[in-house]
């Protein structure tokens, strides 16, 4: 009896081997049509041969040689393999610490990394920068790389390679960084610092999208808990690792309940700027923040001034922040004045035309010299605590013929170039793709905050 089954079982694995290779399109529609009639057909297909469990089990017994000891062990050392680490920089390594973290022990590489000059002024002058090394399996070097990036369209690598004479060689290579874009989305429950951080979105994105809605939103007042928010910005990355922040290309803010949107669009002819999905423009002549958004100290209005010890009126905005933070001009113009001016210390006067002039006060260090010609948003100088000043801070103000102003309400009262008409079919095109990923960004919120 076993044997008429496993005569049948051969018979039928023939067949079905011998119509496969023959007709194997015929084979492939008849499955197919069988897994699509449901349950019934798979039950049909399982019971065209025996059950399994009837058929015979044969035990096959070999005698397997193994190789000899010897043979083994030359086969493994004849086999090599690389290790591979990598470490940040620290402004106390040397270079024997430095390949110490690596993995690394090789005086000639320390020599090297300690004599040539890329390598001292990239490598061990560069700290914070992020080493990759390549070693032997006996911890020689073979190869060691760092990068940085240049501007935001490029970046250099220095990489650092033992030749197959044993020579170490080293060699500076400029390639272009690639932008990828990103999706970040998060929930204001105290301050717009604080959601961006739980977001994981880099920091220069909050200062764009401040920058962005800063004449639709007075985020000295007017955030909400609860208010939303979602982005698409872009990384600039070198080798797949990325290297800095890129533009801010869409994003929406729901705040108090409105809903506002923003999208990046070049015209031809014209520089890049932001607009609302209707192609209304969200470009304004001045920037609100003269430094990267943070606390606002003191705000335009009355003060007990805390070296004169008498309320007056504050004809500014102080901007509390570390010393050294960069301070840029909030519109295009030219300085007026850059230097010591009694109790604003080193000051910097920019006159931006009809009327219109800003003062920045209390800097560490200037960068420009009277006269000099200023981009919107060009860096001038450092946050400091020069003239009268308790701590270190920024003092900002806008002038408007003479009188002082609220910068947040001049920045939000002036207006940027509007969407040309033959540029509308493009800028749906466009604005389309980015509602669909904004969608996707704040759907990703909405399940991380259900959560």
């Amino acid at each position: 009896m076993k044997q008429t089954w496993l005569t049948l079982g051969e018979q039928l694995v023939s067949r079905a081997a011998h119509a496969l290779e023959h007709h194997p399109r015929q084979v492939t529609a008849l499955v197919a049509a069988l897994l699509l009639t449901g349950g019934g057909g798979a039950f049909a297909v399982a019971s065209l041969g025996p059950d399994p469990s009837a058929l015979p089990v044969r035990e096959i017994l070999e005698n397997v040689q193994p190789l000899r000891l010897a043979e083994q062990a030359e086969a493994l050392d004849a086999h090599r393999f690389s290790l591979f680490s990598a470490e940040d920089v620290r402004p106390t390594d040397s270079a024997e610490a430095l390949l110490a973290r690596l993995g690394i022990n090789d005086p000639a590489a320390a020599a090297f990394l300690r004599e040539d000059a890329l390598a001292r002024a990239q490598v061990l002058g560069a700290p914070g920068r992020t080493v990759n090394a390549e070693a032997t399996d006996g911890h020689n070097l073979l190869r060691l790389s760092v990068r940085w990036a240049v501007d935001d369209k490029k970046f250099q690598r220095l990489v650092i390679e033992r030749q197959p004479s044993g020579e170490i060689v080293s060699r500076l290579q400029t390639l272009p960084l690639v932008a990828s874009l990103r999706i970040g989305s998060g929930t204001v429950r105290n301050t717009l610092v604080q959601a961006v951080d739980e977001a994981g979105i880099p920091e220069a994105v909050t200062t764009q999208l401040v920058d962005i809605y800063s004449g639709e939103i007075d985020f000295r007042r007017a955030l909400r808990a609860g208010d939303r928010f979602s982005v698409v910005y872009e990384t600039l990355e070198a080798d797949g690792e990325p290297m800095r922040t890129g533009r801010v290309v869409s994003a929406q803010f729901v705040n108090a309940g409105r809903t506002l949107e923003a999208l990046w669009f070049q015209q031809p002819g014209q520089p890049g700027s932001y607009f609302d999905f209707q192609g209304r423009s969200l470009e304004h002549q001045f920037l609100a923040w003269p430094v990267a958004f943070t606390r606002i100290s003191s705000n335009f209005a009355m003060r007990f001034h805390p070296l004169l010890h008498r309320w007056i009126r504050h004809e500014g905005t102080d901007f509390a922040a570390p010393m050294g933070t960069p301070v840029r001009s909030v519109g295009l113009g030219r300085v007026e004045f850059a230097g010591w001016q009694n109790g604003y210390g080193n000051v910097i006067h920019i006159d931006h035309g009809n009327g219109d002039s800003t003062v920045y006060a209390h800097l560490s260090h200037i960068d420009v010299r009277a006269n000099d010609a200023v981009q919107r948003g060009q860096l001038i100088g450092n946050v400091g605590m020069t003239g009268w000043a308790t701590g270190p801070h920024l003092h900002f103000e806008f002038r408007e013929n003479g009188q002082q102003r609220d910068p947040v309400q001049m920045a939000q009262e002036s207006k940027g170039a509007e969407l040309a008409p033959q540029a509308r079919a493009d800028f749906d095109r466009l604005a389309q793709t980015m509602r669909n990923q904004l969608a996707q960004a704040a759907s990703t919120n909405l399940v991380a905050s259900s959560r």
